[in-house]
């Protein structure tokens, strides 16, 4: 396993809805909608094609002046409501990330996520996770999450200096979208019930693994 790639919400941290509540205030103070969420799911899902959703339920052209004044307006308040919730890092995350880099022959880290890069950045920067991770696919590459995977694996093997397979990648993640992620590129998939989903759901979905938590799963079981 040369590379690993991290959902973040869920998977990594869980900030308390602090990200939610960051849409909904972006979209009512930059379009005066406030309330403008309450009917989107959240798990799984990019920014952008949230984004989207919203203009088109609202009545706002989803061109791309608006989705910049949205994510400048998004990134202020989720840096505000970071500091205001209560959050914390998924049990199991400092010991898996430790064990990984304590391997004779660590794989890469990078991120697949459905969050901008900004919004990965201070999230993670938050909760001291940014540092591990040197690449990865975010929400501002791509609406489709299948999409994001691959230019993730794309991105690891260029520093990797070649091309990777499909099961020289392990992807974690919380929902059935992580684990469709995970087959786009055929890659080894770990689903965790820390977030979207509950693990009868994800067993369901027959992902490589399925745990309740990264403490039920010793990283070398993972990357044998």
């Amino acid at each position: 396993m040369r590379l690993v790639l991290f959902d973040i919400d869920g998977t990594l941290v869980n900030t308390g809805g602090a990200g939610v509540r960051a849409f909904g205030r972006a979209f009512a103070t930059e379009f005066g909608l406030p309330g403008g969420t309450e009917r989107l799911r959240f798990a799984g899902r990019t920014d952008s094609s949230l984004v989207r959703e919203l203009f088109t339920l609202h009545g706002h052209e989803p061109h791309p002046e608006n989705f910049r004044r949205f994510f400048d307006c998004y990134v202020f308040w989720l840096d505000h409501f970071l500091r205001q919730h209560e959050g914390g890092v998924c049990h199991g995350v400092h010991e898996w990330l430790a064990a990984l880099a304590a391997l004779p022959s660590p794989p890469l880290l990078g991120l697949l996520t459905g969050n901008i890069r900004l919004g990965a950045q201070l999230k993670l920067r938050h909760y001291g996770l940014w540092e591990p991770f040197v690449t990865g696919g975010f929400g501002d590459d791509h609406e489709s999450r299948a999409e994001i995977a691959r230019i993730a694996k794309l991105r690891g093997g260029r520093r990797l200096g070649r091309e990777l397979r499909g099961d020289e990648v392990l992807v974690i993640g919380d929902t059935p979208l992580d684990i469709a992620c995970a087959r786009a590129i055929d890659a080894r998939c770990l689903a965790v019930a820390t977030g979207g989903a509950a693990l009868e759901e994800l067993e369901a979905h027959r992902p490589d693994w399925a745990v309740a938590d990264l403490t039920h799963l010793p990283v070398r079981e993972a990357l044998c």
